[in-house]
């Protein structure tokens, strides 16, 4: 079995990036097209949407936190609408009746949780970049190279039957060695830079704006210089 490798799903300034894409659609009721970077046994997936135009579902069938990078998209449910402009995110819970208007070659980043549940919430969360934030616990002491850094965190989305966490982060900076990932997490970086240090020695340097997925199990390394706050999805 192939060792699990951090994947950049997109660049903020809409530079390709070296990520091999598979198209296709995540099942029968997925109303879009997309390029996907991360399908795991576990039920969840990750990569990217180019589209244009209008899309809709009665029921929505995961619960998927996308990240706009180019373009503009615009989410209706039945209580409530999202205009998405780039480095805007929003939460799709499953079950959500659903209304997508995209501007044309509008492109999103996202992370979705394709497990089949019985119970569902439907409706939309906007994440607001600039969300009040509480103390986090920070990394292990046994695998911190630098001083302890002061962490913050708040859930704007939490699914409890699938253990699926979506919210805001931020963090003073800090050193840690490589130890495998805990959990699966999508990041979208709003301030500061990173570089993740994978399996083979190689960097992977994120910048505000990009969006990257490290898949369960990824040996990694995370280097701060800087504060950092990104969004992120968690499971």
């Amino acid at each position: 079995m192939l060792e699990p490798y951090a994947v950049l799903l997109a660049h903020a300034d809409g530079s390709p990036v070296s990520t091999k894409f598979t198209s296709g659609s995540l099942g029968a009721d997925d109303p879009f097209d997309r390029h996907i970077a991360y399908v795991g046994p576990d039920d969840i997936a990750a990569g990217v949407v180019q589209a244009g135009g209008q899309f809709s579902v009665d029921e929505y069938p995961y619960s998927e936190m996308i990240v706009v990078h180019a373009g503009q998209v615009t989410l209706r449910s039945q209580d409530r609408t999202l205009q998405l402009n780039p480095g805007d995110s929003a939460v799709i819970a499953r079950g959500t009746s659903l209304l997508v208007e995209a501007q044309p070659d509008s492109l999103w980043a996202f992370c979705a949780d394709t497990q089949l549940v019985e119970e569902r919430n439907p409706g939309l969360t906007a994440l607001p970049q600039l969300t009040l934030l509480s103390s986090s616990n920070p990394p292990d002491a046994e695998i911190l190279l630098s001083p302890t850094p002061q962490c913050r965190s708040h859930n704007l989305f939490v699914e409890e039957e699938t253990h699926l966490l979506i919210g805001v982060w931020d963090s003073t900076p800090y050193t840690r060695r490589a130890r495998p990932h805990k959990l699966h997490e999508l990041m979208h970086l709003l301030e500061g830079s990173v570089t993740l240090q994978v399996a083979d020695g190689s960097d992977l340097t994120v910048n505000p704006g990009d969006t990257v997925f490290v898949p369960r199990g990824t040996p990694c390394a995370w280097k701060s210089s800087v504060y950092v706050r990104k969004f992120y999805v968690v499971k």
